[in-house]
């Protein structure tokens, strides 16, 4: 990632007032994958005027401007990452909806290779793997 998502919203000409600025802060230091209201209760820590239907109409403007990606793990919860972020895949824990990012090459390699002989070239895609942790013995 070049830049931050404030200096891409702006660059994308979105008025970035001082409650977006906070909003594209969090999501910034987000090393996780937040819903609205994760996004919200870090946010309001930080600036306690910020109200949650600021931080949906943030993260919709946000998304709506590609400067967000929004994920649903089957949870009911949108979750939100930076749309900017390096390729990774997931692993969603079906018992504690951990959501763990990993890359495989021999993923990777082999999505290249069903696509080539399905005769595409493939421009990306969106992997999410679903489990349970194995029991220890």
């Amino acid at each position: 990632m070049s830049d931050t998502i404030i200096a891409r919203c702006e660059d994308k000409g979105l008025r970035m007032t001082g409650q977006r600025r906070t909003i594209a802060h969090v999501l910034e230091q987000s090393d996780d994958h937040p819903d609205v209201e994760e996004l919200y209760a870090r946010a309001s820590a930080m600036d306690s005027g910020i109200s949650i239907a600021t931080v949906y109409r943030t993260v919709k403007l946000f998304e709506e401007a590609g400067i967000l990606e929004r994920l649903e793990f089957g949870d009911g919860r949108a979750r939100y990452e930076d749309a900017e972020r390096d390729h990774h895949d997931h692993l969603i824990d079906m018992q504690s909806g951990e959501v763990i990012e990993f890359v495989d090459p021999e993923i990777e390699a082999l999505q290249e290779k069903i696509a080539a002989k399905l005769g595409y070239k493939l421009k990306g895609h969106r992997l999410e793997l679903y489990g349970v942790p194995l029991k220890k013995d």
